[in-house]
């Protein structure tokens, strides 16, 4: 087998997607706080957060809406503490959804800079949005409807019992992630009692059945696996483990490595941010238990979800979902941009990329032949059959049984015009 890496590709990711976040106004002080009305409270801030320490962290260059945002943070909060109204005797779980990303956001700049205001938020947060939710897990709703609401951002769908659910079904469960942070940096044990509670429920949720969100399913696995980085406690391992299982052989992920945004609803699309999780949550499952296969399945999904997800413009998109089940055949780009999550989600994914480079080479026979799925690939990667507009962009092709195939293409070094219109066929069964 040989090793195969694009010495070139990630420090140009990286360069776009800095330039992306630094250059637009959307990112800027005067628009990266989401209107009063916003449905996800401290979502868009948590996420810009998290983007902006994730670059400084790459390159040690600050985009200066770091600081301001911080700066002007604590006049955008409720009166006990955090962002959104105050749902009395209701569990909004888009608002805990979005506080988990601001608690990410505020515990990676406290682990960076060490700085009293960004501990003060993420205690105000913790004790006065998340605390008094303990007890309320096992209640969560799972006798759901199965019609297909919710379009790329998800949606609040009304009240059962005290929660206000969401059509981004499970998101509440996002929050293992951001609450696994705190307890990282504060050991606060009633952080841990609300981590056990929350894992135990959602691990013992049938995701399937509930067609649960992909990306908050990955989120809360990697926040089960802070917590066995932290604690050495198994059951944390175990989880996450269980869940990778799951998503990778139980119908999460399409067969270029993306995700399906909900289990059965193969007729939606890909996410970027599920698609970073998925990486990062492999990858640490490899460092802890040593099993190559969570290398090659990480390694994978940089060389193959990747490719399309990045735009040319830095930011990132949603493709079709390319499964078995799926009504295509082909890769395409569904939304040009999820500049409200995605954009800012790549950024933690890339630098993540590089902190692990290292680990993420594909593995090349080459030879290209069809899989046990009738896939062309060689090795680790992907192949397809482009649209002609695409070919120049490709990196090499191939002809195999008269088709002319090349690796998945990398749109961020694709036009745009091409990058809404062209496709690439996957299948050939």
């Amino acid at each position: 087998m040989k090793k195969y890496v694009d010495e070139n590709e990630l420090s140009a990711r990286i360069g776009l997607n800095f330039a992306r976040l630094a250059d637009s106004p959307y990112y800027g002080i005067d628009e990266v706080f989401s209107p009063a009305e916003y449905s996800w409270p401290a979502d868009k801030e948590g996420r810009a957060l998290l983007a902006f320490v994730s670059h400084f962290r790459i390159s040690g260059k600050k985009i200066p809406c770091m600081e301001l945002m911080l700066e002007k943070l604590p006049s955008k909060l409720n009166e006990k503490g955090y962002m959104g109204k105050v749902h009395d005797g209701v569990i909004a779980e888009q608002q805990l959804s979005g506080h988990s990303w601001l608690l990410r956001g505020l515990c990676e700049h406290y682990e960076q800079f060490s700085d009293g205001l960004s501990l003060d938020l993420i205690k105000s947060v913790t004790e006065n949005l998340f605390l008094p939710t303990k007890g309320a897990y096992v209640s969560y709703p799972i006798d759901r409807s199965k019609k297909k609401e919710g379009g790329v951002s998800g949606s609040q769908i009304g009240c059962c019992g005290s929660w206000l659910l969401s059509s981004d079904v499970g998101c509440a469960f996002m929050s293992i992630d951001g609450l696994s942070h705190v307890f990282k940096i504060t050991r606060d044990p009633a952080v841990k009692e609300l981590l056990d509670e929350m894992s135990a429920v959602y691990l013992s949720i049938d995701k399937k059945a509930l067609r649960v969100q992909t990306h908050c399913t990955l989120s809360a696995a990697r926040g089960m696996m802070r917590m066995w980085s932290v604690t050495a406690d198994e059951k944390y391992l175990d989880g996450a483990k269980e869940i990778m299982e799951l998503y990778a052989n139980g119908g999460g992920m399409t067969l270029t490595y993306q995700n399906l945004n909900w289990w059965g609803r193969p007729d939606t699309w890909t996410e970027p941010c599920a698609i970073v999780d998925s990486l990062m949550l492999a990858l640490e499952l490899y460092k802890a238990t040593g099993d190559p296969a969570y290398r090659t399945l990480a390694a994978r999904v940089f060389h193959n979800g990747f490719a399309s997800m990045q735009r040319d413009n830095g930011g990132a998109g949603t493709d079709t979902i390319v499964s078995a089940e799926s009504p295509w055949d082909y890769l395409k780009a569904r939304m040009y941009e999820a500049y409200f999550c995605c954009t800012m989600r790549l950024a933690e994914g890339l630098r993540y990329v590089n902190e692990n480079k290292d680990l993420l080479y594909a593995e090349l026979t080459g030879r290209v032949e069809k899989d046990e799925n009738g896939v062309y690939r060689d090795g680790d990667l992907v192949y397809g059959l482009p649209d002609e507009p695409l070919r120049p962009y490709a990196e090499r092709s191939v002809t195999v049984d008269g088709m002319k195939l090349t690796p998945l293409v990398k749109y961020y070094r694709v036009p745009k015009e091409i990058t809404e219109t062209a496709q690439q066929k996957i299948l050939f069964k």
